[in-house]
């Protein structure tokens, strides 16, 4: 059962801003990755599921409803984290966090202390004087503490230190133990890989592509880092080889793909079934060392980014 839709969703700003064409869904008891860069649609789209904003084109539902004309009735049933915190001047935490209660007409309170504890946070500060990474441990607590079983979440550990990061990590590992249907959105490979089933990579306001997580540990596609202990043995090496090739299927096809010369290394592709040859061939030539090369989140989003102007320049991504 889906519990949140995405179907065909445009929002053309102009100039090639915005989001097009954007479809997902997010089945219940998932927890479903949202990849991106800042600007790249992520929150536009967030924006639309929670009724904030009328789509051009396209529907997002939530629970089956129609998201634009029910925000109200999924407001109250969500727990949303926006990108951006703005908290209302002249309160304190305590004060803000009755408000939301009292906004959606329901208290738990167990599991508020639970996480002003885990989360470090101090209720009595003045919202005013709370620093970024306090106004997100609030805005955290006020969206888990009704224990609601569907989350929505922009962002939600931008402005958090390496210490907290990893606490919401591993709170997240405890909500989807629960059977919780969340959304995640973010720009940190570590914390996308580390709790979601599926992902979505958004670039340009398209998906360009839709995966299950288990596809980044189980990839057939290896890569090896071969060491030598000189030039003539190199070459030969790299003169024995192919050169790596994508294939139409998106499939490496074994062989070199990188070589320098300095260190002596060749980086070589290969697929599963390719293995063993590969180990066999290698002993014909004086290897000082060999290792398997790990695939990971950010070596398949880079695929897709890595022509991306930006990319080194105003967009800083981030591993932990």
């Amino acid at each position: 059962m889906n519990i949140i839709e995405v179907d065909n969703l445009t929002q053309d700003y102009g100039h090639g801003r915005g989001i097009f064409d954007v479809s997902f869904a997010v089945k219940e008891g998932e927890v479903f990755g949202f990849l991106g860069p800042n600007g790249a649609g992520k929150s536009t789209t967030i924006r639309h599921i929670m009724g904030f904003s009328r789509p051009q084109k396209g529907e997002t539902r939530v629970f089956g409803m129609e998201s634009f004309h029910n925000y109200y009735k999924i407001l109250s049933n969500v727990g949303y984290l926006p990108g951006e915190i703005a908290l209302p001047e002249g309160l304190n935490g305590k004060e803000f966090i009755k408000m939301m209660g009292d906004l959606r007409k329901s208290q738990n309170t167990d599991m508020l202390n639970y996480l002003l504890d885990k989360f470090k946070l101090d209720p009595n500060m003045d919202t005013k004087s709370m620093s970024l990474g306090d106004k997100r441990k609030l805005a955290i607590v006020t969206a888990f503490m009704n224990d609601p079983e569907v989350l929505i979440l922009d962002e939600p550990t931008s402005g958090l230190d390496p210490v907290m990061q990893q606490n919401f990590i591993d709170f997240i590992k405890e909500e989807k133990k629960k059977g919780k249907t969340i959304l995640l959105s973010s720009h940190i490979f570590n914390e996308v890989e580390a709790t979601c089933d599926r992902i979505a990579i958004i670039k340009d306001g398209r998906i360009v592509s839709t995966f299950e997580t288990s596809f980044i540990k189980h990839n057939e596609n290896k890569n090896f880092e071969v060491y030598f202990y000189d030039l003539d043995e190199l070459n030969k090496f790299v003169k024995s080889m192919p050169k790596a090739k994508i294939g139409v299927d998106n499939i490496i096809k074994s062989g070199v793909k990188s070589v320098d010369e300095k260190l002596l290394k060749v980086v070589v592709a290969n697929k599963d079934t390719d293995v063993n040859s590969f180990v066999e061939k290698l002993s014909e030539f004086k290897i000082k060392e060999f290792n398997q090369i790990k695939f990971t989140l950010e070596d398949y989003f880079m695929k897709f980014y890595r022509e991306d102007k930006d990319f080194g320049g105003n967009v800083k991504w981030k591993k932990k």
